[in-house]
């Protein structure tokens, strides 16, 4: 059949834009097409450039972000030509594929175009590459055009690179294909009413959802289009409204896990007398058009995969539509004929909405990214022409996993096992999973699971993935049959050469994800991963109470993070798997109970402890040094200190605040400090605190003393007063100084105030009574005796007739005894 030219094309907006458009493509090699939703870019240009004399026969290839749009589009280009796809337009996907000889025009997913790019970079038989809905910014897309525009300056100057988008900054893009012309299309939109519904605090959003719908269905004619964030949202207002609506009123749902048929089944107009009510998720927001639909209910809401490089998780976070989405899917409502677009959440919310959804490139993980430019030459993605360049944390944490799995050297160069994994077409950590299995004969079971995790919905829906791969190896669907074959080609790719029998998805999954080996803790369904995060389970799930399991998949915070699909794995399966990166090493701990050092082995891989044992007691140097740290930790009251050292750092302690340096400072902080200095040389090897001699700490502690001071130090400060009654009473070096406690009698006859220091300090006394208890404390023992000497006398006299209290204290005998018995 031949191709029609744009003029034979049905009347669509863009239609006025493609003599434009197809004169930019034959004087230069890029443009940029700039079309509202509904302008009918999608199916019109492909087939408008197959009479292009610069195609010559040269296939035009489209890219689409999804697997449903690219159905659609392909479907809907070959019923304009009166043909079935896969003749003169054709289609190619995962698991997908309607091709043949005739094929002029090939639809694909950007990934495939990603693939077909590296596989050879001159793309031979390839006039032009299309890439629509550009303004999704899907990680593959960006990537395939930056490849795109590599190959067209170094390879293919005449291929012709055409972006198009509806919610787009053209110039921004047209600046990246080197100052392509633009060209804008009118778009053609009927009528859309806004209303705005607020959903209460706290309701969830599958009640509010429910109920709106019922409401439009009663008030509007027409089908209906619903927006919510997920599968699961999408589920539960499904059996909210079963049984509740019309019946002449079909419920359909529309997301990724869908196979094809079901999908396609969402998008077909419903039978003559019939509404339909389409839950979806943002999958419908373009490239599509479900006919019938005139009324569209905006949860407001979105699901996204954000990639946190410290950790190493990607997970789901639910966030608020940008406004650019928000347009998108109001228009929806007005696409065939004028609409109702409802929103759940109040009019002036939408100003505080953001611009765009940001690229995901800025927030996915690049670790394929990375992988794949090695593969093309490129060490850094950075020098290739990104829009938005991938962020520098996330192009590092990528390199660092593939130089971990082997995939690259240091330098960014492709390594053999590199190329292994690349030719599987996987994301990077289940290619390695695949390749590694096949090295022992279970290249089969790794590829079922990795099919099994990049096609989510296969096997149901439970955590464990053991029982999902059971269930999956027996389903009958066609989907699950495409993704057996799929299986089966990867394993054929990796080189699979004969199959020893089944695997545990644990053990294979140890190869993809050794950073989430996850080891219990505590509470059941409570885990800790070996990159540190932490993750729970249901309690009441099977694999809650496993020792060790390998995940696979989390949603929520990285610290708190729910496990979604995961494996049991055994100690010995992470030994065998794993060795290389298990580090064995000894620890030192202190036991305060025990007031001694302990030493234990312990073999970890990343955060997580998979044995340890104690050890003989250390000694020597270690033991030492062992104590010395439990000092630093938990202070210098470990310490036997003994009457005579605490009196020695007392008067050191008094000497330093009257005197300074180099009287040395004995505080704690100062103590602790230079430990190496004055208790390290006195320690004997001896791992407990019980064994340090008393007299080492004042051996230390006079160490710290200048050795020409150290004489000085009884002169100075001594530790006794030698009293007039003969006796040897003991100087106290309180923080407010020298202090004497004696009783009065023993200082009778003394008509000067005791000193310190050369006579320079004066004690500050404590007289006592005969039963040590205080009756006056002074500077001045002269001034005492002269004075309140009488009072108290007369006040002691009475209380202690048995000691002597004379009226004049100058003339009496000094004495430490009572009076004779009889006088």
């Amino acid at each position: 059949m031949t191709a029609p030219t744009f003029e034979k094309l049905p009347g669509l907006p863009v239609t006025e834009a493609l003599p434009a458009l197809k004169r930019a493509l034959a004087e230069g090699n890029a443009a940029v097409l700039v079309a509202p939703p509904g302008a009918g870019k999608t199916t019109q240009v492909p087939l408008a450039l197959l009479d292009a004399p610069w195609r010559g026969d040269g296939k035009i290839v489209l890219l689409e972000p999804r697997r449903l749009a690219a159905r659609a589009a392909a479907r809907r280009m070959a019923a304009l030509l009166g043909e079935e796809p896969g003749q003169t337009v054709g289609y190619a996907m995962r698991m997908e594929n309607r091709t043949s000889a005739r094929t002029k025009i090939l639809v694909v997913t950007e990934g495939v175009f990603s693939r077909m790019l590296l596989d050879d970079p001159e793309l031979p038989g390839v006039a032009a590459v299309l890439f629509d809905e550009f303004h999704e910014r899907s990680l593959d897309g960006d990537f395939g055009l930056a490849l795109a525009l590599d190959v067209q300056g170094a390879l293919r100057p005449h291929l012709r690179l055409l972006v198009m988008s509806a919610t787009l900054d053209g110039a921004r893009v047209a600046e990246l294909l080197h100052g392509a012309p633009v060209i804008e299309s009118a778009g053609r939109a009927f009528p859309v009413d806004i209303r705005y519904v607020e959903r209460p605090t706290g309701v969830p959003v599958e009640d509010t959802m429910a109920g709106a719908i019922r409401t439009a269905l009663a008030e509007e004619k027409g089908s209906l289009l619903a927006f919510l964030p997920g599968q699961r949202e999408i589920l539960r207002t499904a059996e909210r409204l079963e049984g509740r609506l019309g019946g002449d009123t079909d419920i359909v749902p529309l997301y990724g896990l869908l196979d094809g048929k079901a999908q396609d089944a969402a998008i077909k107009p419903p039978p003559a007398g019939r509404r339909k009510v389409v839950l979806a998720t943002s999958i419908a927001e373009t490239s599509i058009t479900i006919d019938g639909v005139r009324v569209v209910i905006d949860s407001g809401l979105s699901r996204l995969p954000r990639f946190e490089p410290s950790s190493g998780l990607t997970r789901l976070e639910t966030v608020r539509v940008s406004k650019a989405s928000a347009a998108q899917r109001a228009g929806r409502a007005g696409r065939t004929q004028a609409g109702v677009a409802i929103r759940l959440w109040r009019a002036e919310q939408t100003a505080a909405l953001p611009s765009f959804t940001p690229p995901e490139i800025l927030e996915a993980d690049l670790s394929g990214l990375v992988l794949d430019c090695a593969a093309f030459g490129v060490a850094d993605p950075a020098s290739l022409s990104f829009l938005d360049p991938p962020p520098a944390a996330a192009l590092a944490e990528a390199r660092t996993l593939l130089v971990t799995l082997g995939a690259i050297d240091p330098a960014g160069r492709l390594t053999s096992q590199g190329e292994s994994m690349r030719k599987l077409a996987l994301p990077a950590r289940l290619a390695h999973m695949v390749a590694r299995a096949a090295e022992d004969g279970l290249a089969l079971p790794a590829a079922d699971l990795a099919v099994l995790l990049t096609e989510r919905g296969l096997g149901g829906d439970a955590v464990d993935l053991d029982r999902r791969l059971s269930r999956f190896r027996d389903e009958k669907s066609a989907r699950a049959q495409a993704a057996r074959q799929l299986a089966g080609r990867l394993a054929r790719q990796a080189g699979a050469s004969r199959t020893d029998g089944p695997a545990s998805a644990g053990a294979l999954l140890l190869h993809a994800w050794p950073d989430r080996v996850a080891k219990a803790r505590g509470e059941r369904g409570r885990f800790v991963l070996a990159n540190g995060s932490g993750a729970a389970l249901d309690a009441a799930e099977a694999l809650a109470g496993e020792p060790f399991l390998v995940v696979a998949d989390l949603t929520g915070k990285a610290q708190n993070a729910r496990i979604t699909a995961a494996a049991a794995v055994t100690e010995a399966e992470i030994r065998a798997a794993l060795g290389k990166g298990i580090e064995t090493h000894r620890q030192t701990l202190f036991d305060r109970d025990r007031r001694a050092v302990r030493t234990r082995e312990i073999e970890q891989l990343g955060a997580i402890t998979l044995a340890e044992r104690m050890l003989p007691a250390p000694s020597g140097a270690e033991a030492d040094a062992a104590i010395l740290e439990a000092l630093r930790e938990y202070g210098l009251d470990l310490l036997p200190w003994d009457k005579p050292a605490l009196v020695l750092r007392a008067r050191l302690s008094w000497l330093h605040r009257g005197l300074g340096a180099p009287w040395p400072d004995v505080s704690d902080a100062a103590l602790t400090e230079r430990l190496d200095n004055w208790l390290a040389p006195f320690l004997t090897g001896a791992a407990s605190f019980a064994a340090i001699s008393p007299g080492a700490l004042s051996a230390g502690l006079t160490a710290l003393v200048p050795h020409d001071l150290q004489r000085r130090i009884d002169t100075l400060a001594p530790t006794h007063f030698d009293a007039p009654s003969g006796s040897h009473a003991p100087i106290r070096y309180d923080a407010e100084g020298p202090v004497l406690a004696i009783r009065v009698q023993e200082l009778f006859g003394l008509d000067t105030h005791p000193s310190i220091a050369g006579g320079m300090v004066p004690l500050t006394l404590e007289l006592l009574s005969p039963a040590h208890r205080p009756i006056q404390t002074t500077r001045d023992l002269p001034g005492f005796w002269r004075g309140s000497w009488a009072d108290v006398r007369t006040d002691m006299r009475g209380r202690y007739p048995r000691h002597v209290w004379p009226e004049n204290p100058l003339e009496a005998a000094a004495t430490s005894r009572a009076k004779p018995r009889g006088r």
